[in-house]
């Protein structure tokens, strides 16, 4: 499913942040989206997955166009996982209802299996019923990739996954995302000022004083 970003345009209090933005990345393509902090990446994410609205331009994910008002909700639950660079787990819950919580939302069901197979294969699945404020940086880490993959999205979008991390753990996370988009057969977008991403993505798309190189 193609994504297609057209001329975005964001501006805060007269400011702008986004200035004339455009790419397109084609179904299961791998992209990292670079810049430093204060670059405007999240609000770019933030517009493409359609939690803001641009001052102009338009995203649009297939035919539908997710920065028509009001648009926004239904194309990302339908088509979007989303890791925010705060997990926003759900304390209260256990790793494997957050999961099953997620499928819930988004699809309106829920498939035990695929949140066993998930967390399986992310290497957790002995922390299946642990509360995240019971989970190491790691396994955190893990379990938000996890509630993104078992909605089964086509397209998969990271906001600094890495910033936290070590050099070995940063080398993990990045080949468990694209591990994880490519067995999901989703598009993987990831917005990070990490420079040690660039070795693991096909494409880099370079975001500086809101305008876009790459």
């Amino acid at each position: 499913m193609q994504l297609s970003v057209r001329g975005i345009e964001k501006a805060y209090d007269g400011r702008s942040v986004l200035s004339d933005i455009s790419f397109e990345l084609q179904s299961r393509d791998r992209a990292l989206l670079l810049g430093p902090s204060g670059s405007g990446k999240s609000t770019l994410l933030n517009v493409i997955c359609g939690l803001q609205s641009p001052d102009a331009g338009e995203v649009q994910l297939g035919e539908e166009t997710i920065s028509e008002l009001g648009k926004g909700d239904g194309v990302r639950r339908r088509h979007m996982g989303i890791i925010f660079q705060t997990l926003r787990l759900v304390s209260a819950l256990s790793v494997k209802a957050n999961l099953a919580l997620a499928q819930r939302l988004q699809t309106g069901s829920t498939d035990a299996t695929l949140v066993e197979q998930t967390l399986e294969r992310l290497g957790i699945a002995d922390r299946a019923n642990a509360r995240p404020y019971e989970l190491s940086q790691g396994e955190a880490q893990r379990a938000a990739i996890a509630r993104a993959v078992v909605v089964k999205p086509d397209i998969l979008i990271a906001d600094e996954p890495t910033s936290a991390l070590d050099q070995a753990n940063t080398e993990v996370v990045a080949q468990l995302l694209v591990e994880m988009s490519e067995a999901a057969e989703a598009t993987l977008l990831i917005a990070t000022h990490d420079d040690r991403l660039r070795s693991f993505f096909d494409r880099t798309l370079t975001l500086g004083d809101g305008r876009l190189a790459g």
